[in-house]
């Protein structure tokens, strides 16, 4: 059976190949992003632009333009990377990680959590490196604990959507060739969103609130 998908951050990198992956299935995918591009619009799938979800105006858009749309999947991807080093802590950078990284997140899923019902799955791409026990080579504070504070926040969500019966994925993509890391990563965007997919196909109440790296190996705290 085809099934909604919102995705966040859609219009390029995993975004976009989310996008592309669930489209060529026959799912109805709606993009959300700030701005299109040229990929996404190519794709025929309906996109949502003006949507920063780190603002207020951007999550009322986006609530004003989903409601009454029921969500089968709510793909949480929009995210940002800065670097800060002890000896250039930048909190401008770390509080604006916090609040695309971890904050935007939590109140898509408290906007959106009226189009969601049993069997409606929620899913936040966090990263490794928000995982404490995983640190061993210090540095990008803002990344690092913006990530981790995503983590803190899927458990509470595994919890709390837990009791209408949707389940939460949290999911390390594996370090992707996209923007955002200038394309040195070691996988393409295509191969983890297709991986990441296979995770969400099998995500239920069982293995709701488990972090995973998208080779589905499950990751520390």
């Amino acid at each position: 059976m085809n099934k909604t998908i919102v995705i966040t951050g859609a219009n390029r990198g995993i975004g976009l190949a989310f996008a592309t992956l669930y489209q060529a299935r026959g799912d109805k995918v709606i993009a959300l992003c700030r701005n299109s591009s040229s990929e996404l619009d190519a794709l025929n799938v309906r996109v949502i632009t003006d949507i920063d979800v780190a603002t207020d105006a951007g999550l009322e858009k986006m609530q004003q333009q989903l409601e009454g749309t029921h969500i089968d999947i709510l793909l949480n991807n929009a995210g940002i990377l800065r670097d800060e080093t002890l000896d250039d802590l930048n909190t401008q950078t770390i509080q604006q990680q916090f609040l695309v990284n971890a904050l935007a997140p939590l109140q898509v899923c408290q906007k959106l959590q009226k189009q969601l019902d049993a069997g409606s799955k929620v899913v936040l791409i966090t990263s490794r490196m928000g995982s404490i026990a995983d640190n061993t080579s210090g540095g990008r504070y803002g990344y690092r604990m913006s990530k981790a504070a995503l983590n803190a926040a899927g458990m509470s969500l595994a919890n709390d959507f837990g009791q209408r019966q949707i389940p939460v994925g949290i999911y390390h993509p594996g370090y992707v060739q996209t923007d955002m890391v200038n394309h040195s990563g070691d996988i393409a965007a295509t191969t983890a969103a297709s991986r990441l997919i296979a995770l969400i196909d099998d995500l239920a109440m069982a293995n709701s609130g488990v972090f995973y790296h998208s080779n589905g190996e499950v990751l520390p705290w």
